[in-house]
């Protein structure tokens, strides 16, 4: 299995949506509680640059499986080295080894973009993601209870972090 990644394009938009959408039914991946579109999302996609905040697409043998994206933290300037870092990936490539090639990926990208924090806002009963970034040297730095009304619960957020310079 090769595992390759991409900037993402304009033209890639509406596949980096559909994949978003795919998450939304489980409510264990995102606050979103309805699809979004693709016009809803498209300030989010502008703010994403290669030489800034990447927007990855995760390819496996040549064929799109996901993708990654590094967020800024809070907007504001002091935070600037600080960054979340999302991974979603289609339905038919979670479990196999995608998440942590990602974040490796993540991890070599950060010098270049003068990143010394990553972090992941993960929901506190999302087990899959909690123990992927545990395996890759994240701790748990905050945990926010209750904080996100899924309609038939609510859920806590986890903050997973790590140091890296």
């Amino acid at each position: 299995m090769e595992i390759s990644f991409a900037y993402a394009k304009q033209t890639d938009l509406q596949k980096i949506v559909a994949t978003y959408n795919s998450t939304i039914a489980s409510r264990l991946v995102t606050a979103d509680l309805e699809p979004v579109t693709a016009q809803s999302k498209q300030a989010w996609f502008e703010a994403h640059s290669p030489n800034k905040r990447p927007l990855w697409l995760v390819f496996v043998d040549g064929a799109y499986a996901g993708w990654m994206s590094f967020n800024s933290f809070y907007g504001r300037p002091a935070y600037d080295a600080t960054v979340e870092v999302s991974i979603y990936l289609e339905e038919t490539m979670r479990g196999k080894g995608l998440g942590k090639a990602s974040l490796n990926k993540a991890f070599e990208a950060c010098q270049a973009l003068n990143i010394k924090t990553l972090l992941g806002f993960i929901f506190d009963h999302n087990e899959p993601s909690l123990k992927l970034f545990e395996v890759m040297g994240f701790q748990k730095w905050a945990h926010l209870p209750r904080i996100a009304n899924m309609i038939d619960t609510e859920r806590g957020l986890i903050i997973m972090g790590k140091r890296l310079a």
